[in-house]
């Protein structure tokens, strides 16, 4: 009984959380406003109930439409109705019991009342299954599971390619670590995480995936700082970043702080870590601490890149990292409230910045000095044609080639996020190295 009642409440705050969502909240914001603070195995059920079901709302907001008699008006009865049809679809709970729990939580969600509703709508669906889930099929947003605007942005960009980039948004994403080579070895921490009986694998150059997930924090070496949480497409930053002891690197969008510490564990730099959001800047400390690396000759500065007057101190660097602010288009099946929360008009107004930033962090590189423009996007305009256009406008920029390790999927600079049990499971982030001759 008590396990039931668990599930009935994770329903619930799960459902109460996704209306939240696609009222305009972030998602982790919108767990903490439901009540999802819990620890423990409550915590991750209400978490795997409202990530998954955001990841494939297209395809359940279509089913859920499709069995009401009339519009459900009430926003967190239809996010109830659509985690149930998540957990029927995706999940190995019995039927019976996501069916029971879901009558049960629709009286708090909504009324008493809507009991009957959500049990005639989910017991509709286990009989009418498939003749459902095909009628959903032939709309693009139900099929894709992504807004119609995302849907055909990503199939103009990418011809070929644009079915997978958009299936590989709906998976779940490996938990990936990235060794501190300072502080251990990715052979030795293999080992400690064996000894503990926690199941994980190499990948990449210095990664490691933990399968199955654990909290990050449980895990061996996390206190001593001997790895950090950062996805395989993102641990190729720093490399192609290509720093030596003794240079001066800006990491100009720095929070929280993975790619700066990556810089650190390759190198002995001067490094300045620079963020627009002081909210973000204890994060970032918080990474450099726990991993060793908070050095004399690293700085943490609260600043705008686009403003670079009012922190720079005229000292030009060797190297720069700007990683920009993005759709993050590339990155949504770890953060699958962003394809819900962005509108068409995004990706001109983030272009827009990304334009900006380049133009004003472009005077404060070295000649002979190299920019690494990223993005966590797989929208052309916020890559290949930001690039472009900087390059026409910029007699003294070169764009270097790039050469990835092997069995990263990649087109040009533009790496292709991975299916579930893609090979190097990486999320969709673009490089551009542009060199200062």
């Amino acid at each position: 009984m008590a396990e039931g009642v668990g599930l009935s409440a994770s329903q619930r705050v799960a459902a109460l959380a996704v209306a939240r969502v696609h009222a305009g909240a972030p998602l982790p914001a919108a767990l903490a406003q439901s009540g999802a603070d819990a620890s423990g195995p409550a915590r991750a059920l209400v978490h795997e109930l409202a990530y998954g079901t955001l990841r494939h709302w297209g395809a359940l907001d279509f089913v859920a439409r499709a069995l009401a008699a009339k519009p459900l008006t009430d926003a967190p009865l239809h996010a109830l109705v659509c985690v149930a049809l998540y957990q029927l679809e995706h999940a190995r709970t019995p039927p019976f019991a996501v069916v029971d729990q879901a009558v049960n939580a629709a009286a708090e969600v909504a009324r008493p009342a809507a009991r009957a509703l959500v049990n005639a709508m989910l017991r509709r669906f286990l009989r009418e299954r498939d003749a459902l889930l095909e009628r959903a099929q032939r709309d693009p947003v139900a099929r894709h599971s992504h807004p119609r605007w995302w849907v055909a942005r990503v199939l103009a960009d990418w011809p070929a390619e644009g079915p997978s980039i958009l299936a590989a948004g709906n998976a779940r994403p490996p938990q990936s670590l990235r060794v501190n080579c300072r502080a251990t070895t990715r052979e030795a921490l293999l080992a400690r995480f064996a000894a503990a009986g926690v199941a994980a694998r190499a990948e990449g150059t210095c990664g490691v995936v933990v399968d199955p997930p654990r909290p990050v924090a449980e895990l061996p070496g996390y206190a001593e700082g001997e790895f950090s949480v950062q996805d395989l497409g993102a641990q190729l930053a720093a490399p192609l970043l290509r720093v030596a002891d003794g240079m001066r690197v800006l990491d100009a969008c720095a929070a929280p702080g993975g790619k700066a510490t990556h810089v650190l564990e390759l190198a002995d730099v001067a490094l300045v870590a620079l963020d627009s959001d002081a909210a973000r800047l204890p994060r970032v400390r918080e990474n450099l601490a726990r991993l060793r690396l908070d050095r004399a000759n690293v700085r943490v500065l609260h600043g705008d890149a686009e403003q670079a007057a009012q922190w720079w101190d005229g000292e030009p660097f060797d190297r720069i990292l700007a990683d920009v602010p993005c759709t993050a288009s590339g990155i949504v099946r770890r953060h699958p409230d962003a394809k819900w929360l962005r509108r068409p008009g995004d990706v001109a107004s983030l272009a827009r910045r990304q334009r900006a930033i380049l133009a004003a962090l472009w005077p404060l590189l070295r000649p002979g000095g190299e920019l690494l423009y990223v993005t966590c996007s797989v929208f052309r305009e916020e890559n290949d044609a930001r690039v472009a256009e900087f390059l026409a406008s910029h007699a003294d920029a070169l764009r270097e080639p790039l050469t990835f390790p092997a069995g990263v999927a990649h087109s040009g600079g533009q790496l292709l996020p991975s299916a579930e049990a893609g090979g190097h499971n990486q999320d969709g982030f673009f490089f551009a190295r542009l060199r200062k001759p």
